[in-house]
């Protein structure tokens, strides 16, 4: 009965992700609190615990532990992260129909790929690789910031700024993902 109750007051399915790992909604958070929330939440959810239930609870559990996984799954990620307050906030990104970006970015674009097409021809190609994934990591990073206060400033204006951030962290991701296959294949 004690495990009864407890899965029915830990969760339910209404919540914010926030609201479940008793967080603010809020961009920038506290990593540690959240994964150490997130242990003893699954500790409290996990399906094992209610072996002895009714199958109704059990299947509870199931839901619940989903649940908490997917939760921590988003906030640990910060363009996921960035993508859930967005939807909080009534926005979409719209990063599979709206491809409008500036043409700065679009030129900072073409020269990161030009870039990774010329890493083989390079004289070390691991070398030049590294100092890209760097300039990658240092230039999502500072994407990741803008969207910190993006967030924190909170008018709508900054929210769509916020927007355009994630439909652009979209094609860094993609970049991303080139640098670490080109990686692969020089090592």
């Amino acid at each position: 009965m004690r495990l009864r109750r407890e899965l029915y007051r830990l969760t339910t399915m209404q919540q914010s992700h926030f609201e479940l790992f008793d967080l603010e909604p809020g961009y920038d958070l506290d990593r540690e609190r959240l994964a150490a929330v997130h242990l003893e939440l699954q500790k409290a959810v996990h399906p094992d615990r209610y072996a002895a239930a009714t199958p109704q609870e059990k299947r509870l559990a199931v839901q619940r532990a989903a649940q908490v996984n997917e939760a921590y799954r988003t906030l640990k990620d910060p363009v996921e992260r960035a993508r859930y307050l967005l939807q909080l906030h009534g926005l979409d990104t719209e990063e599979e129909s709206n491809t409008a970006m500036d043409p700065a970015f679009l030129m900072e674009q073409m020269e990161w790929r030009e870039r990774l097409d010329d890493v083989a021809s390079s004289g070390d190609p691991m070398a030049t690789l590294l100092e890209l994934a760097g300039k990658l990591e240092q230039t999502q990073r500072e994407m990741f910031r803008q969207l910190g206060g993006c967030f924190q400033d909170g008018s709508a204006e900054a929210l769509q700024q916020a927007t355009a951030t994630v439909r652009k962290l979209r094609f860094m991701h993609r970049l991303e993902q080139q640098v670490a296959d080109l990686e692969e294949q020089f090592l």
